[in-house]
């Protein structure tokens, strides 16, 4: 099993990381994928996955919740710097594997929805030059997603649009951009969760990603209590009852569905 978004890198888990780590590992955990929320964040998350590199990789980006925090004309161009460094020296420590998180979120508001598009539209054009996927993260702002990635149809981007909770319409129109997969996390297992029928109806498991999105959302029997890489065992045993197959089955396609998208995995790891 893979992993594809948690944030281990977050002070939630600065207690007890290696211990987190070894519970993934004896949980059938191959690989776990640390996304990038800001700037001042990404040296610690670097240092993190060096220090667990071949297990943790991670991803650069800036999450639509923190572009207002700085001035984000200056933070894109130093997280670009970034980028540009580790993908011109393949022997740099703590390869990035993909531009994330990234978006759009309009839940609270959008007092800064043009903001939001700019830097979406930004991060998107690092992903086509620097040929990384995408880790995408939508909330309240189904529209203008698919708006915005309809202008880039046609060119090389790939990814995951992240925690996907949607409605059967939504998961068809993601699903019409080919390179992404659907991340599926801790919600399909909730009691009331409408999830699993839409997956059953509209999502083949060839376009489905397994991701826990640690520390939040944990999966039942785990509900309420800080998520961790471990319980996404718990997502894979849900969709191995919605799509009516083994255990095994979830976990071979899923994997393999992940490293479709995350090539640079593949490519470090025959290093």
């Amino acid at each position: 099993m893979i992993d594809t978004h948690a944030h281990l890198d977050g002070p939630e888990f600065a207690d007890d990381l290696e211990a987190v780590i070894q519970r993934a590992k004896d949980a059938g955990i191959q690989k776990i994928f640390v996304p990038g929320i800001c700037l001042k964040d990404t040296p610690h998350l670097l240092d993190v996955c060096q220090a667990h590199a071949g297990y943790l990789y991670p991803m650069i980006g800036l999450h639509p919740e923190n572009i207002m925090d700085e001035d984000y004309h200056h933070v894109l161009d130093q997280l670009e710097h970034i980028i540009s460094q580790t993908q011109e020296n393949h022997q740099a420590p703590s390869p990035i594997i993909a531009i994330g998180e990234v978006g759009l979120d309009f839940y609270w508001d959008d007092t800064h929805k043009q903001e939001q598009l700019e830097v979406f539209e930004r991060q998107i054009q690092w992903a086509e030059k620097y040929d990384l996927p995408l880790m995408i993260h939508s909330r309240n702002a189904h529209a203008e997603l698919t708006e915005t990635m309809e202008r880039h149809r046609g060119s090389n981007l790939r990814g995951v649009f992240h925690c996907f909770t949607g409605t059967d319409d939504e998961a068809h129109d993601l699903l019409t951009f080919p390179g992404f997969m659907l991340g599926i996390g801790g919600v399909l297992t909730f009691k009331k969760s409408k999830l699993p029928d839409v997956v059953k109806n509209s999502i083949p498991l060839s376009r489905i990603v397994l991701e826990t999105d640690s520390p939040y959302m944990a999966p039942t029997p785990n509900r309420g209590k800080r998520n961790e890489s471990a319980f996404v065992k718990f997502v894979a045993e849900k969709l191995s009852e919605v799509f009516d197959t083994d255990f095994d089955t979830i976990v071979h396609q899923t994997t393999k569905n992940a490293l479709k998208v995350f090539e640079k995995v593949t490519f470090f790891d025959k290093k």
